[in-house]
């Protein structure tokens, strides 16, 4: 199956690891590829190269990078019989963690290049115009990504170090959200949409949701102060987030979002200025996707057309 791997060498720990096209290179001259590698130049280039590698009619367009080369991929094979495979290299990994993808690099090359794995159709949403794949969100959400993407050394540790910085300077703000027919008003500190369980990190902001049942996952924070940040932090990583009292969860197809002015909003990590209505929707099983043979996070789909050979 032809195959192209997009490598971006400023995406998380690829910043320190530049000779790993080379070793992607090697890798597909030892097990015989068709297969090429592509490097990304900047910002939205790895999608320009992703359309590229869907008019060659690769099978298998293979995102060497994080969250947002991820997402820039993935943009380009919606709707498309190409497959995205993933090598993880960003500070959260939030879909793979979620499917349960290798995040060694060796394991995730084997898994893309066809290794026991298989292909599955999972949900994709879109924010305004914006795509995304594991999860998109207002508020406080929105400026710690943006405030985290300045920073030249990043991990768990720094986010959590921007997350309380943001926190202590941000409010809360009045949003309006429209599920089907319901309408509530409420108050939030950060106002989430999930299409996988977690943020990323095993940080499970939606636990239990899936990619492949035709919904996204709203979970909106009310304001909480310090000590109660901390402890929903800890729920974030120990399990129950959504059980908090100042969570309020729901679940639908398509959500709108009213708040007072036009703002922030991020889309797997990446921030943009938007309308101060945002409207997002999922688009059901729109991307097929690598996964291990196993995987239990995304159902079996039995059509020959859909296992890797």
């Amino acid at each position: 199956m032809k195959t192209r791997f997009i490598f971006n060498p400023n995406s998380g720990r690829n910043r320190r690891r530049t000779w790993l096209a080379g070793s992607i290179r090697d890798f597909i001259a030892l097990r015989g590829l068709d297969a090429d590698v592509a490097i990304t130049e900047g910002p939205g280039h790895a999608t320009v190269l992703a359309e590229e590698a869907v008019r060659q009619e690769c099978g298998i367009v293979v995102a060497v990078g994080g969250d947002g080369t991820m997402n820039e991929v993935a943009q380009a094979l919606v709707g498309t019989r190409a497959a995205l495979a993933l090598v993880p290299c960003g500070s959260g990994n939030g879909l793979a963690l979620h499917l349960g993808l290798p995040l060694a690099t060796t394991a995730a090359l084997h898994l893309a290049a066809g290794g026991e794995g298989r292909i599955a159709a999972i949900d994709t949403g879109v924010a305004n115009g914006h795509p995304f794949f594991n999860a998109m969100g207002l508020g406080l959400d929105a400026e710690v990504s943006h405030r985290f993407n300045r920073l030249t050394r990043r991990g768990l540790p720094a986010y959590a170090r921007v997350a309380f910085g943001a926190l202590r300077s941000l409010r809360g703000e009045t949003y309006t959200i429209t599920n089907g027919a319901t309408h509530e008003t409420m108050d939030a500190l950060l106002v989430a949409v999930a299409n996988s369980d977690q943020y990323g990190n095993n940080a499970r902001i939606a636990p239990g949701a899936r990619v492949d049942d035709g919904s996204l996952d709203l979970v909106a924070v009310r304001p909480v102060g310090l000590p109660g940040a901390c402890g929903l932090a800890l729920r974030l990583f120990l399990g129950g987030f959504d059980r908090s009292a100042k969570v309020r969860r729901l679940r639908g197809p398509r959500f709108q979002i009213s708040r007072r002015a036009p703002g922030l909003i991020h889309t797997d990590g990446e921030t943009h200025e938007t309308d101060a209505m945002v409207v997002i929707e999922v688009r059901p099983r729109s991307l097929r996707l690598v996964v291990p043979a196993r995987c239990a996070a995304v159902a079996a789909l039995p059509s020959p057309e859909l296992q890797l050979t």
